[in-house]
């Protein structure tokens, strides 16, 4: 089984930063994706950022030019940088990896959901 631990979110003033962590731990052979993905009560989950094994980043476009992703494979951790955040930027923000087990079974795990605010 694997495990995603995140960690960062909170209470921000729009035009703050946060960064937020996820650590994946388990029967982990490879991690082919990680990322990010937000939602807000009555909405459905929408991704914000994905990071692929080789460091290829992708944005929804929301959050282009103000949210970085980038991960480190030795750590299985993935981490997402939020700069001039806005009120619409305000969700429960969840972690995602896909890839391999020892098994070579593949598998799809979601973190717990950290909560992040964004207001005055």
């Amino acid at each position: 089984q694997v495990h995603l631990m995140e960690s960062g979110g909170g209470l921000v003033q729009p035009g703050g930063s946060l960064r937020l962590s996820c650590a994946a731990s388990g029967t982990i052979f490879s991690i082919t994706v990680m990322g990010w993905y937000r939602q807000v009560p009555g909405k459905q989950r929408e991704m914000v950022a994905l990071i692929t094994k080789g460091g290829d980043p992708s944005y929804t476009d929301s959050v282009k030019g103000r949210f970085t992703i980038s991960r480190d494979n030795a750590k299985n951790t993935v981490y997402l940088q939020m700069n001039s955040l806005k009120p619409e930027d305000t969700a429960v923000y969840y972690c995602n990896a896909d890839g391999l087990g020892y098994d070579m079974e593949g598998f799809g795990s979601w973190g717990q959901g950290t909560q992040v605010t964004v207001s005055s």
